[in-house]
């Protein structure tokens, strides 16, 4: 299944961060690395994952997300910054999985729903950006989430605490790892919301992606059932 295909189904644009696993990928302790991802559309066949390691077609891995719990399957198509999973999943897996889809998005769709962190922390619309290091490399990040005072990032590397750097424009150290990234401390607090996107998510090439999903069709999902006219 290719990307393009995939945004002429049904699914559901549901931004939901979670982490995954890839394969021959290790910490230098010789554990398998966790990275942050985030979907994008979600089928009962197929999810559309933004990564900040993209991995190949044909890769087998392990996903996770607080919606749906986990995802097992296989990359069947890449996209810069992204790729496209294959749910492997029983008949009555994607039924429980297709109503779960329905609920998440008329609870989407219903502004009477709030979050009450989001004054707090930033989840930007696209969460590609870079590093800086301090010997200049820049290396494409994952922007989990950020505030005023600093990020939380997944990337290739998983620098040591201390470690001075910059997220987009923003400069500052590594104050703490978690499994599946790291967070950074701004050196210098934003002066306010408006700066934090435009400073922080500054990277060198914008998806392509999001030129595709400008093209997908987004319609509104009756019932469960919808997904198996595919």
């Amino acid at each position: 299944m290719s990307v393009a295909r995939f945004l002429k189904q049904r699914a559901v644009r549901i931004q939901t961060v979670g982490s995954y696993t890839l394969p021959n990928w290790y910490s230098p302790e010789g554990r398998l690395r966790s990275f942050a991802c985030r979907t994008t559309r979600v089928s009962p066949f197929r999810a559309l994952l933004e990564v900040p390691v993209v991995g190949k077609v044909g890769d087998r891995l392990t996903s996770y997300f607080r919606d749906f719990g986990k995802f097992e399957g296989e990359i069947s198509d890449t996209v810069h910054g992204g790729f496209l999973l294959e749910l492997e999943m029983t008949r009555a897996e994607r039924a429980k999985l297709a109503e779960k889809l329905v609920w998440l998005e008329k609870k989407q769709k219903d502004p009477s729903i709030r979050d009450s962190r989001r004054d707090a922390r930033f989840v930007p619309n696209s969460p590609h950006s870079a590093l800086t290091l301090a010997d200049g490399s820049i290396i494409p990040c994952f922007v989990i989430d950020a505030s005023m005072s600093g990020a939380a990032v997944s990337a290739e590397i998983q620098p040591e605490i201390g470690t001075p750097l910059a997220v987009g424009s923003c400069i500052g150290r590594v104050i703490r790892h978690f499994p599946d990234g790291f967070a950074v401390r701004f050196v210098d607090q934003l002066p306010g919301a408006n700066e934090l996107e435009r400073r922080v998510i500054t990277p060198p090439v914008r998806p392509m992606r999001r030129n595709l999903v400008a093209h997908g069709d987004d319609r509104l999902i009756g019932a469960p059932e919808d997904f198996f006219l595919v």
